[in-house]
């Protein structure tokens, strides 16, 4: 697979990174190959969030979709936990980066229709800068190498991460 990206420039400095994404139902892409119809897709507000496990559809997304449930899972959020609807869906960003046949939880979400969490992030290389006092943000799959802005060569490490 040759490597997908795109960038984000912003005129200032943002504590929130949003973009623009589509969303359809879950499909495999080389079905088309077999002569079967995309599912439509529609645009919609994503915000990015590392503190997230997985990704997040709002209400919106779902009814405008018109998506049915392919399950329910336990989810653990700000107020405690919650029993939420699945989906499965595809994810398109800008530059056509593409996820195929994600499963999302359904969830409230305020001023946004799409959470993006570590379940995508964490499928690339993900950067954020603030050269001048300016946001800018990048992303990019597959990973394609090692980022480390450590000047020297050895890297101490400065707390511990348990091993999944």
């Amino acid at each position: 697979m040759s490597p997908k990206s795109f960038t984000i420039k912003y005129d200032s400095s943002f504590k929130t990174l949003i973009t623009a994404c589509s969303i359809s139902e879950a499909f495999d892409p080389k079905d088309l190959q077999k002569g079967l119809k995309r599912p439509p897709a529609k645009e919609f507000t994503a915000i990015w969030d590392t503190g997230a496990t997985n990704s997040v559809i709002s209400e919106k997304v779902v009814y405008s979709l018109d998506l049915e449930p392919t399950g329910k899972e336990i989810v653990y959020h700000a107020n405690g936990k919650s029993l939420v609807n699945t989906h499965g869906v595809n994810i398109l960003l800008p530059n056509d980066v593409v996820f195929t046949t994600l499963k999302v939880t359904e969830g409230i979400l305020s001023g946004i229709d799409v959470l993006i969490g570590m379940d995508i992030i964490l499928k690339g290389d993900f950067a954020i800068s603030s050269f001048c006092g300016k946001t800018k943000f990048s992303f990019q799959i597959p990973s394609t190498h090692d980022i480390d802005f450590s000047k020297c060569s050895s890297t101490r490490r400065l707390f511990h991460v348990p091993e999944h």
